[in-house]
């Protein structure tokens, strides 16, 4: 059995996995507050939560066998898909899977308190989530890249577009040096608002092209 699994009783290993959830997350906040939207995501921050509690038992499992050890970087490396996952929340799920079959055949009771760990998480996220579409208010910003079911404006126009560089929606803005022109993309949960922002900047005369796709 492992040192740490003698250092630590199971209550304490229970605390140790919401301790480094909650270091995650506080990674997530930080990037945050520097305007790092691309962590803000839904994703993005399941992801900084759990990746630590999982990395936390992997390293509880193999840290004082080393058959085990080589066993689980050859497990893990399963993991290295040739065809791209969606998003790091995948990845993550992939990760996890493979240590709870690991972690059940070496100390079930990790196993079982990952699992139960993991499901917390999921199910906060997925209230906190709710909650904020329920109140109309963003906790999470939108991201198609990482295959989010949400609407997408994209929006060309001759100069700059006051407010949309700011915007809580926006996915993507470049400049094209070519055509002289600023080019926007914006993703949005709810259909109403991207109808409401259309709108508006259909009474732009600098507005060149406005292309809107709806979410099935």
């Amino acid at each position: 059995m492992s040192d740490l699994l003698n250092d630590y009783s199971y209550l304490q290993f229970l605390l140790l996995n919401f301790l480094a959830a909650f270091l995650g997350y506080s990674l997530r906040f930080s990037l945050a507050a520097v305007k790092q939207k691309w962590v803000t995501s839904y994703h993005q921050t399941l992801t900084y939560c759990l990746l630590p509690c999982i990395t936390l038992i992997i390293t509880t499992l193999i840290s004082s066998n080393i058959a085990l050890s080589l066993g689980m970087i050859g497990a893990l490396s399963i993991v290295r898909f040739r065809n791209p996952v969606k998003s790091p929340l995948e990845l993550v799920m992939f990760f996890a899977l493979i240590t709870i079959g690991i972690g059940t055949a070496v100390n079930f009771k990790l196993s079982a308190m990952l699992t139960f760990v993991i499901i917390f998480l999921i199910a906060i996220f997925h209230f906190i989530e709710k909650y904020s579409k329920y109140k109309k208010k963003t906790f999470f910003s939108n991201s198609y890249d990482e295959g989010t079911i949400c609407h997408s404006l994209e929006v060309r126009s001759k100069v700059k577009v006051s407010g949309l560089e700011n915007s809580k929606n926006l996915n993507n803005y470049f400049f094209n040096r070519e055509e002289n022109s600023y080019n926007y993309r914006l993703v949005f949960s709810y259909k109403a608002d991207l109808d409401l922002l259309k709108t508006d900047l259909e009474k732009n005369v600098d507005v060149e092209f406005i292309d809107i796709k709806y979410a099935l």
